[in-house]
């Protein structure tokens, strides 16, 4: 058997820990160092731990009875203040509520009552009443008319630029305006004019004019222009609103 084989089948590769522990042993007592010391002290500081785990569970123990004793004064606290309350509201104060209540529908039919005799009584005082307030009602409607009488209606007015067209650029414009203001009607005036060219020297007249919708209409105002057939050809409405 070869060296390298006799080593492969050691066991002290695998157990070298405690190989290791063995020779720290055999060390330490051949220098002298007792060997129960580091035990003892390992021992000590196990001892040490457990006592302030110990000591800790005690804190946390007296903690949680303080917590416990402070929930159940308050506990009892509002259990009290819950029967004083009970206590207050008594059977007296809820049959005088009651009796309130009950009360107000008796006094409702005593009233209801005396009207009815009221009324038994009292055979044609409804008669006059009706004829006093029929009367009171007739006056108020006839100042009403009176008022609305005296207030002045409200006139329906509207502003018309008319376009009136001469026949070529020979017709004396001016005397074109003069006859369309020669119009006159009930309900009409007429206002600012002016001439605008239209095109080859010809210009058209365009005139402003306010009338009344119930009295003039637009159709009899292009009837009277129009009939001045010798400085007229047409007349156009340009523009029409209402004031």
């Amino acid at each position: 058997m070869s060296g390298l084989q006799g080593l492969a089948q050691e066991n002290i590769w695998f157990d070298k820990s405690r190989y290791d522990e063995a020779e720290r042993c055999f060390y330490e007592g051949r220098n002298g160092v007792p060997q129960t010391s580091q035990s003892q002290n390992a021992k000590s500081e196990d001892q040490s731990e457990l006592v302030s785990r110990f000591k800790s569970l005690e804190l946390d123990n007296k903690n949680l009875h303080k917590v416990v004793d402070d929930l159940r004064a308050t506990l009892s606290k509002l259990e009290s203040r819950m029967a004083t309350l009970e206590k207050g509201q008594s059977p007296a104060s809820k049959s005088v509520t009651v009796t309130k209540v009950v009360a107000a529908p008796i006094q409702k039919v005593e009233k209801h009552n005396g009207a009815d005799d009221d009324d038994d009584i009292d055979l044609f005082g409804s008669d006059e009443e009706d004829e006093e307030a029929e009367r009171i009602k007739a006056e108020r409607v006839k100042e009403y008319s009176q008022r609305k009488a005296k207030k002045p209606a409200l006139i329906a007015k509207s502003s018309i630029l008319l376009d009136v067209k001469p026949w070529d650029d020979e017709t004396d414009m001016s005397k074109l305006e003069g006859c369309v203001r020669s119009i006159q009607m009930d309900g009409l005036l007429w206002g600012a004019s002016k001439l605008v060219p239209v095109g080859y020297g010809i210009k058209k007249l365009q005139i402003n004019c306010v009338v009344e919708d119930d009295k003039v209409g637009t159709d009899i105002l292009e009837e009277e222009i129009t009939k001045y057939e010798d400085y007229v050809q047409s007349v156009d409405i340009a523009a029409f609103n209402k004031i």
